[in-house]
């Protein structure tokens, strides 16, 4: 396969858009995405598109992707939706990775959207669902929250975790939220004010849950060889991977940890020729604040059960040798399902170009880590400044 790079990428503001819908959300991404491209984007060069979407609220279900690229003036290319819950953007990078490595297009926009707010707290709570096991979970009345509070309540069963390190993680989270102008939640939260907020499913508060969000979020891949025609800046994609496991957690040999996620982190790493300790930030899934402890290890940041010291320590904070979500993940950042995973590349792409503002950190390796539904479908990335 060809190395490939990312030379643009854009997002809207997260958050609530009353007077926009998904194309218009698709649209700022999409120009958010143009406008960086340092040399000129010339929409002609775009060969593929793919679109990460839920679809949630059902305004556009069918041909998602070409009512969207056809708004920004893209036609007569081969437009894809792809739908993986929560890990579709990740995907859509995923497809858009595949596709120019192996040299069957040169250049490939991969984007996500999604539209939330405009739907009532009971149909959020619906299209959420059915990210889960129908017969088994869905229709028997199990809520996304009730999934991950059951993994919480047997992380925190098996090891010595307690739940304010959960809390702490939001903490973090919103301090690195307050500092990105397009966060939905721009504010700081007290440990205090985190662990004593009103219970959604226990163990777990509003405060370990993230929002429900509109937003879009687009990036442009080429040939790493062909990258410094658009940009003296690009950022390397040097390892990728996909994994998916059961939908029901019934069906799992573990609840505590994601085969998904290791399945595609050994694959990234694999490709990148990287270890765990390479990598000097990171941005990964915290749709619960539990996800981020078992992300941190999956991904081998962590071993079994001790990824809660990672917190406890301040290692994962934005001064920490590993910092994790300096977007204020989608704990603060907001979680438009589908545009999650590409929003996760404008971060990365931001501060391994140095353009990330108050929030920069240091660093030439990067990983994004994107999750679909409790864990049924992950991909990782490994990102870097120079091949």
């Amino acid at each position: 396969m060809r190395d490939v790079a990312i030379v643009g990428a854009g997002q809207s503001t997260y958050g609530e858009h009353p007077n926009s819908g998904i194309k218009e959300l698709f649209a700022t991404a999409y120009d958010a995405m143009a406008e960086s491209v340092d040399r000129g984007y010339d929409p002609d060069e775009v060969d593929a598109a793919h679109v990460g979407s839920l679809g949630v609220g059902g305004s556009q279900l069918g041909i998602t992707g070409a009512s969207l690229t056809s708004h920004v003036g893209l036609t007569g290319l081969p437009v894809q939706r792809v739908e993986n819950a929560c890990a579709s953007g990740g995907f859509a990078l995923l497809n858009a990775v595949q596709a120019v490595g192996s040299g069957i297009h040169d250049a490939v926009i991969a984007s996500g959207v999604e539209k939330m707010l405009d739907l009532s707290g009971d149909r959020s709570k619906y299209w959420l669902g059915v990210s889960g096991d129908t017969e088994y979970e869905r229709l028997a009345g199990m809520t996304f929250a009730g999934v991950y509070a059951i993994v919480a309540q047997r992380y925190l069963a098996e090891t010595d975790a307690e739940h304010d390190h959960l809390s702490k993680v939001a903490v973090k989270n919103h301090e690195n939220g307050a500092l990105n102008p397009k966060a939905q939640f721009q504010r700081e939260v007290s440990v205090e004010k985190a662990a004593g907020a009103p219970e959604i499913a226990d163990p777990l508060n509003l405060y370990d849950a993230c929002p429900t969000t509109d937003g879009a979020a687009c990036a442009l891949v080429v040939p790493a060889d062909e990258a410094h025609r658009y940009t003296d800046d690009p950022v390397y994609i040097t390892g990728f991977g996909g994994g998916s496991d059961y939908l029901a957690l019934h069906d799992r040999e573990t609840i505590t940890s994601l085969s998904a996620v290791r399945e595609a982190a050994d694959a990234a790493y694999d490709r990148a020729g990287r270890t765990p300790a390479e990598v000097d930030f990171a941005e990964v899934h915290d749709c619960f604040t539990i996800a981020e402890l078992l992300a941190y290890e999956d991904l081998g940041f962590a071993d079994r059960g001790e990824g809660w010291r990672l917190v406890e320590e301040g290692r994962t904070a934005r001064d920490g040798d590993l910092p994790v979500n300096t977007s204020g993940g989608l704990k603060a950042k907001g979680h438009p399902l589908g545009a999650t995973g590409i929003g996760q590349v404008v971060e990365v792409f931001e501060q391994l170009r140095g353009e990330a503002g108050d929030r920069q950190v240091d660093g030439e390796v990067a990983l994004s880590h994107n999750v679909g539904g409790s864990g049924g479908a992950a991909t990782v990335f490994v990102y870097e400044v120079a091949r």
